[in-house]
């Protein structure tokens, strides 16, 4: 049936971590299960106790129909068609139970037998199965532990013999227990599905004949319906049995083929040879802890390679935890005074040394050639030859060599963060040159003209400025972002190209490798000030600046993939962006280098936006600027035109007779001063016409 989960019989025998956390799912899902078929059976159990209850007992059955839905299984629950039958199914039952009564002996017979065999039969074998299943995995345990104490020095064939026989008998025991609980598990899925729903088949058709039903419609109507679930629960019946049928099948044959595996001996080599072209392994190993000084014990966990990792993970543990790096690491076999099937993993500095026990001869040899492999880098991919040539690029060059003891030198590089296959080790050339130097240490940038400087202040009696800047530095005083952070100096290298994503993390990789070849573990503890003009260092001791980044030439920010305390920017040089030369700055916070890198952003983003809004100022004083200089053409040139009318008016009235003779037949006599006004008007007219 679809949407049903099934636990792996086939992986019974080898009882990983991740069979055990499947298990744990289905054992809470079967928890579940109990939990909410307890709470139905009870529901029905009043149902048939107390018909004058019967209102109020199928109002519960109804709700708890209802927040079928709801309840959390821990396997995703069942399919729409199921949640939609209950959803049916409640609400017929809502509408029967405020005016019909249910006989008790057709209750008992159709509602509470199939509830009651689930829940006293079905769930209690699931509970016997799982008591029987903890006390074999427990002495599966016990007789592993005690086959693994053999002791080399006194070999007792008798005791060999009956600790053989022991581990035996209870992985036998503890493999056949766990394939039959395993097929219950599996099982009570399907139970569960008819449990639920042949109690309310059978209830429903306890109401239809005690009533014998009203309405034709109705009747009709829920008929089809009753007979589409019975159908259903058939199918399911018969699904569930095809399956315990191909379980059981399946049971049979691992039992059949795994028994020469419950021995931990070494199986007949004529059958089982040894595979040295394995690059990845997972199984159960001891491994040796120390407890003292001379003193040590042994701890069986669940091993597995996971790219150029060895990985363990315990029982009941979702996800597994770094062992040791297996690049350029050493693995070979040891004779240990308590022990057999030891070797040894040697780290590629020799710092980490990790001892393993396996279980027999051959499978110590299969761990120590795949970790052989996976040393060799074979596991980058599956063209030999192509692994070859990057392992050669590797030892050839110096930049891919520390490029590779980077991340373990200086320990910031996790699990994954080795670079892609795609990009190969050639191309890193292209980012920063094999043998550009790299400067670990801050330079101060104080120069003579400087010193100059606050000698002339001091004799001047001005005060001089303590950070050794120059007095014009009144943006960044006013600057909106002013923030504060702890960082130390790792290091700073000339780079190829500012553009590419590449360019910092490959930087980190060079100096962190650099550092760790030349054994330089002193750092610069600066404060870093980030504002919307520039980004200084400063002397936390003498709060004098050491250096000062113009926030124009950062072009790009970002932090480690791994270790969110390394973040690093690229800066142009003052000749701008049309050279190719950039720098690289590497440095450690105490807080997540992406908050640093998203301050410089801020800090480039409110630059940006000031800007913008200087430049639509300076454009709208020009705008004003030109609209005044219009004006004022147009003030001119209106005064132009008042002008020249004033001046035909007066050449029009100068032109008019000199004496004009009076009403009564006299002459008028001009004034002297109408004669001066007559003369000045024929000078103006003249310089009008010139003007003109």
């Amino acid at each position: 049936m679809p949407g049903i989960e099934k636990l792996p019989i086939e992986e019974t025998l080898e009882d990983s971590p991740q069979t055990r956390s499947l298990l744990g799912v289905f054992e809470e899902d079967t928890a579940a299960i109990s939990n909410y078929c307890t709470q139905l059976y009870q529901a029905m159990q009043r149902i048939y106790d107390a018909q004058n209850e019967l209102s109020a007992a199928t109002h519960l059955t109804s709700r708890l129909l209802k927040e079928y839905d709801k309840q959390r299984f821990p396997l995703g629950g069942d399919d729409e068609v199921m949640s939609s039958t209950l959803q049916q199914f409640a609400k017929v039952i809502d509408e029967l139970s405020s005016c019909h009564a249910v006989l008790s002996t057709q209750l008992a017979d159709a509602m509470m037998f199939p509830i009651t065999q689930f829940k006293e039969r079905d769930l209690k074998e699931i509970l016997t199965l799982k008591e029987v299943f903890q006390i074999s995995s427990d002495d599966h345990d016990t007789a592993i532990n005690r086959y693994s104490r053999l002791s080399k020095k006194r070999d007792n064939d008798k005791l060999r013999a009956e600790v053989v026989e022991d581990v035996y008998t209870s992985r036998k025991k503890q493999h056949q227990t766990m394939m039959h609980y395993f097929c219950s598990l599996n099982t009570l899925q399907y139970k569960k599905k008819t449990a639920l729903l042949e109690p309310l088949l059978g209830y429903m058709q306890a109401q239809i004949s005690f009533f014998k039903l009203g309405s034709e419609n109705l009747t009709q109507q829920w008929e089809d319906f009753l007979g589409t679930i019975g159908t259903s629960v058939q199918n399911v019946r018969r699904e569930m049995e095809e399956e315990v049928g191909q379980m059981q099948q399946t049971i049979q044959q691992m039992e059949r083929s795994c028994d020469p595996l419950y021995a931990p001996c070494d199986p007949d080599p004529a059958y089982s040879s040894v595979c040295r072209s394995l690059t990845r392994k997972q199984g159960y190993l001891h491994i040796r802890n120390k407890t003292g000084l001379v003193s040590s014990s042994w701890e069986r966990q669940y091993f597995f390679t996971q790219g150029g990792n060895l990985m363990h993970q315990g029982r009941g543990e979702v996800a597994g935890g770094l062992v040791t790096d297996l690049d350029n690491c050493s693995v070979m076999a040891v004779d240990c005074d308590d022990r057999r099937f030891c070797f040894q993993v040697t780290s590629f500095d020799g710092k980490k040394v990790v001892t393993l026990q396996a279980e027999s001869r051959k499978d110590c040899e299969e761990w120590i050639a795949t970790i052989n492999n996976i040393s060799k880098r074979i596991y980058l991919s599956e063209n030999a030859e192509l692994a070859g040539r990057v392992s050669f690029v590797r030892h050839l060059s110096p930049s891919g060599s520390s490029k590779g003891r980077s991340g373990r030198a200086s320990s910031i590089s996790s699990v994954g963060s080795e670079p892609s296959p795609a990009l190969s080790v050639l191309s890193l050339d292209a980012l920063v040159a094999p043998e550009t130097p790299i400067q670990f240490d801050i330079i101060s940038p104080v120069s003579e003209e400087n010193l100059g400087q606050n000698k002339t202040a001091a004799q001047s009696g001005r005060r001089s400025n303590p950070f050794g800047e120059s007095g014009d530095g009144t943006s960044e005083d006013n600057s909106i972002l002013h923030q504060l952070f702890i960082v130390r100096f790792l290091g700073s290298m000339e780079v190829r190209t500012a553009e590419s994503v590449d360019v910092i993390s490959e930087t980190m990789r060079q100096i962190l490798a650099a550092r760790a070849i030349h054994n330089i573990f002193r750092m610069t503890e600066s404060h870093l000030l980030v504002t919307c003009d520039c980004l200084k260092l400063i002397d936390p001791q003498t709060q004098v600046t050491r250096l000062r980044f113009p926030l124009s030439s950062v072009v790009q920010c970002s932090s480690h993939q791994d270790n969110r305390r390394l973040f690093g920017f690229v800066l142009h040089p003052a000749g701008g962006r049309g050279d190719s030369r950039a720098v690289c700055y590497i440095f450690e916070s105490n807080n997540d280098g992406e908050k640093i890198c998203d301050s410089i952003g801020l800090a480039k983003q409110i630059a940006f936006h000031s800007e913008m809004d200087r430049k639509a100022v300076e454009k709208r004083k020009e705008e004003d600027k030109a609209k005044e200089k219009q004006q004022e053409e147009l003030s001119k040139q209106r005064q132009i035109e008042k002008d020249l009318e004033e001046q035909s008016r007066l050449i029009a009235a100068s032109s008019r007779p000199a004496n004009p003779p009076a009403p009564d037949g006299q002459f008028l006599v001009l004034s002297n001063s109408q004669s001066e006004d007559s003369d000045a008007g024929e000078e103006g007219k003249k310089q009008g016409e010139s003007e003109a």
